[in-house]
C-alpha cells in the first residue's frame, strides 16, 4: 500500500522535521527497535517519526543521499518477516506500519511510527539477543536514547495522556469522515494513496492512515479525522469555527459581526485568510528622498497574520466550547485563541521570539498542517511573526495571557504609514467664508494630518529652494526636468490630499465644500485645475480665455500664489522666462472639497 504522504517529501525532509526521520543503509534491528520504541513513546507529543531503510543520510544536509542504496527483493522478504515476531518483543505490544517504496528505480522500506496509544514502551536493549534487558528509549536531539529515572517517572506520567486529536471520538462513526475531502488532501501533499480511494475499502484506508481505531467490531473515527475531513466538524466539537467582529469606532462604538466561518479545520484556514487578506492587508510605494529604489511596505504583513492564523488552530484546545475570534479595529487586529501557552512560558519569552514548547497539544494535526505546508512545527511561529513585522516597518506586536494560562491573545498594530486617524472636526463657527477663512481651515487640516503627509511637502519645498541656485547653470532642457520632479511630488501630494479628506467627519466636510463653493469663483477654479501640472502664465491666462496682460495676472494668479494655494517652479525668480505655476497640497485640496461638493 502507498505511503500517505509524499515520498519525496521525507527524503528532503522538507514537510517533515529531521529529528522525526531516521535513514538507515541497511537492516539493523536492534538500532531500529530502539527507534521504534522512541518514536512511539513520543515523549515531546511530536507525532512519532519514520525510519526510512535503505538510503543513506548526508552527514551535511541531514537529508538522504541520492540515488538511494536501495534494498534487495531478498532484504525486503527478511524486513517483513522478521518485523512480525519483533514487534511483539515490545512491551506492550505495537505495531508500526511498514511501506515499500520505489525511488531511483530500487526498492527503500518506509516505516511509519505514530505516536503510541499505550505508552510508555519498552523494548529490549538488543532485541535480537538471547537474554534480553527492556528499557525505555525516547527521542532527544535526533537521536533514540535511554530514558533517565526522571524521564522515565515523566514518561510512565503520560501513560493513556494521548493527545485530544489522536483520541477516538465514540460520538461518532467512520462514515461522518469525507473520503472525497481525504482524497484532495492525499492530492494536494502529493501522495500515490490518492489513487487508491474508492478503489480501497474506506476502512482498510483510514486504518492505515490512523485516522480510525478500536476492534472491528466497534471502530470509532479520531477526532483528527473528523476535525480535517468531517464536512461539519463543529457537530462533534461544538464553536469549532472563526468568528470575526469589526469595531470601526473601538469598543464602545458600534460593531459589525462576519457570519462564523465553519467547515473542516484547512476549509476553515483558508477562508480566514482569504477575508483577512482582502480586509486588511494594503499596499503602498514609497521613494525615499535621495534613494533610488522605492520600498514596499503593507498596512499588516501578511506572513505575519497567515502564521497566526494557522498557528491558532494548530495550539488551540478542542475541548473548549469557544471560537477563534478576531477583532477588527481601525488601527489593530487582536487574535483571540482558547488553551493557553504551557504555564513554562513566560510572556516575555513570546516579546524576545524565544518560545521553546515542550510539547504541542495536538500533534497529530499539526502533522497534516505541516504537510500541507501551512506550518513548520517547530517552534518557529513566534520569530516568524516577529521577523515579519520587522522587515516590514511594522511596530512590535502585544502578547497576553491570563495567570492561568486558560487563553492567548495577540494584538498586531497597523502600520505607521497606515493609521487611520478618528473623524476630524475642525471649527469652523467662527470662520469667515473668504479666502483667508478658507486658508485657516486648510492650515488646521495640515497641522492635524501632519504625519500623513510626511516629508513629502519638505522634499518639495527642499527642490524649490534647490532650483535657484541650480538655474544659472543649467540648460532650459534640465530646467523642464526639475519642473517634472516637483510634478511627480505633487502628484503624490495630490493623493495624499485624498488620505486627508478622508480623516475629516463626513457632515463635517459637506459643510467645508459647501462654504468653499460660496467662495470660489470659477477662475479660480479654473487656474487650480488648469496648475495640476506646471504650466506658463501665459497658457494659465489663455485657458481663462484672457489676454496675457498684468492686470489679469494680478487678478487670477497672484492672489492663489499670495495665499500660497499656488506655487512657483522657481520660486527665488518670480520673472524668469521659464517660470512655471503648480497647485500645492492646500489648492488640491481645494479641488478635492468642490469636487466633493
Amino acid at each position: 500500500m502507498a505511503l500517505h504522504l509524499n515520498i519525496e517529501d521525507l527524503l528532503s525532509v522538507r514537510t517533515v522535521e529531521s529529528e522525526r526521520v531516521e535513514y538507515k543503509q541497511g537492516w539493523n534491528p536492534d538500532a531500529i527497535y530502539r527507534s521504534i520504541c522512541a518514536f512511539a513513546n513520543d515523549f515531546d507529543n511530536i507525532g512519532g517519526g519514520y525510519i526510512v531503510i535503505g538510503v543513506k543520510e548526508d552527514e551535511t544536509t541531514r537529508t538522504a543521499q541520492r540515488p538511494v542504496e536501495g534494498l534487495s527483493t531478498h532484504e525486503l522478504t527478511v524486513i517483513q518477516q522478521k518485523m512480525i515476531g519483533f514487534n511483539n518483543l515490545l512491551n506492550p505490544v505495537y505495531n508500526p506500519h511498514l511501506f515499500v517504496e520505489t525511488v531511483d528505480e530500487k526498492y527503500i522500506v518506509v516505516i511509519w511510527v505514530p505516536g503510541g496509544p499505550n505508552r510508555p514502551y519498552q523494548v529490549p536493549e538488543v532485541i535480537t539477543a538471547r537474554e534480553k534487558r527492556y528499557f525505555y528509549y525516547i527521542r532527544k536531539y535526533a537521536n533514540s536514547v535511554k530514558a533517565n529515572l526522571e524521564e522515565q517517572q515523566e514518561l510512565i506520567a503520560l501513560a493513556n495522556q494521548v493527545p485530544f486529536d489522536d483520541r477516538p471520538n465514540t460520538q461518532a462513526t467512520p462514515d461522518k469522515i469525507s473520503m472525497l475531502l481525504l482524497k484532495d488532501y492525499l492530492q494536494k501533499v502529493g501522495s500515490r494513496l490518492a489513487d487508491q480511494v474508492g478503489k480501497l475499502p474506506d476502512s482498510e484506508l483510514l486504518q492505515q492512515m490512523e485516522l480510525i481505531s478500536g476492534p472491528n467490531e466497534h471502530i470509532f473515527p479520531r477526532n483528527v479525522g473528523l476535525m480535517l475531513f468531517a464536512e461539519k466538524p463543529e457537530s462533534f466539537f461544538p464553536y469549532t469555527q472563526v468568528e470575526i467582529v469589526e469595531f470601526p469606532d473601538g469598543d464602545a462604538g458600534v460593531f459589525y459581526e462576519q457570519a462564523p466561518i465553519t467547515g473542516p479545520v484547512t476549509r476553515q484556514i483558508e477562508r480566514t485568510l482569504h477575508f483577512l487578506k482582502d480586509k486588511l492587508v494594503k499596499e503602498k510605494v514609497l521613494k525615499p528622498a535621495h534613494k533610488a529604489e522605492s520600498i514596499r511596505i503593507y498596512s499588516y504583513p501578511y506572513q505575519a497574520i497567515e502564521e497566526i492564523v494557522v498557528n491558532a488552530f494548530y495550539h488551540r484546545d478542542y475541548q473548549q466550547r469557544e471560537p477563534i475570534e478576531i477583532r477588527i479595529y481601525a488601527n489593530s487586529v487582536i487574535f483571540i485563541n482558547q488553551g493557553g501557552p504551557d504555564r513554562s512560558i513566560r510572556i516575555e519569552a513570546f516579546n524576545q521570539g524565544q518560545v521553546r514548547s515542550r510539547r504541542y497539544r495536538n500533534r497529530r494535526l499539526g502533522e497534516f498542517l505541516k504537510e500541507l505546508e501551512l506550518t513548520e512545527g517547530r517552534a518557529t511561529g513566534i520569530p516568524t511573526i516577529l521577523k515579519a513585522l520587522k522587515d516590514n516597518g511594522s511596530p512590535e506586536p502585544r502578547f497576553f495571557t491570563d495567570e492561568n494560562h486558560s487563553f492567548f491573545e495577540i494584538e498586531l498594530f497597523i502600520h505607521p504609514a497606515f493609521t487611520v486617524k478618528m473623524p476630524f472636526s475642525p471649527d469652523v463657527s467662527s470662520i469667515k467664508w473668504d479666502l483667508h477663512g478658507i486658508d485657516t481651515i486648510l492650515n488646521q487640516l495640515i497641522e492635524h494630518s501632519a504625519d500623513i503627509i510626511g516629508g513629502i511637502a519638505e522634499t518639495h519645498q527642499e527642490l524649490d529652494n534647490q532650483a535657484d541656485e541650480m538655474i544659472s547653470t543649467i540648460d532650459s532642457g534640465i530646467v523642464g526636468g526639475i519642473a517634472g520632479g516637483i510634478a511627480e511630488i505633487h502628484q503624490e501630494i495630490d493623493n495624499q490630499a485624498d488620505e486627508i479628506i478622508n480623516t475629516i467627519d463626513s457632515g463635517i466636510a459637506g459643510g467645508i465644500a459647501d462654504g468653499i463653493a460660496g467662495v470660489m469663483n470659477k477662475n479660480f477654479k479654473l487656474v487650480l485645475i488648469l496648475a495640476s501640472k506646471p504650466v506658463t502664465r501665459a497658457a494659465i491666462l489663455e485657458g481663462l480665455q484672457l489676454s496675457n496682460r498684468p492686470k489679469n495676472f494680478e487678478t487670477y494668479i497672484q492672489p492663489l500664489v499670495a495665499i500660497n494655494w499656488l506655487t512657483m517652479t522657481i520660486p527665488h525668480k518670480p520673472t524668469s522666462p521659464n517660470q512655471k505655476y503648480l497647485t500645492t497640497l492646500k489648492g488640491r485640496l481645494i479641488l478635492k472639497f468642490l469636487k466633493k461638493q
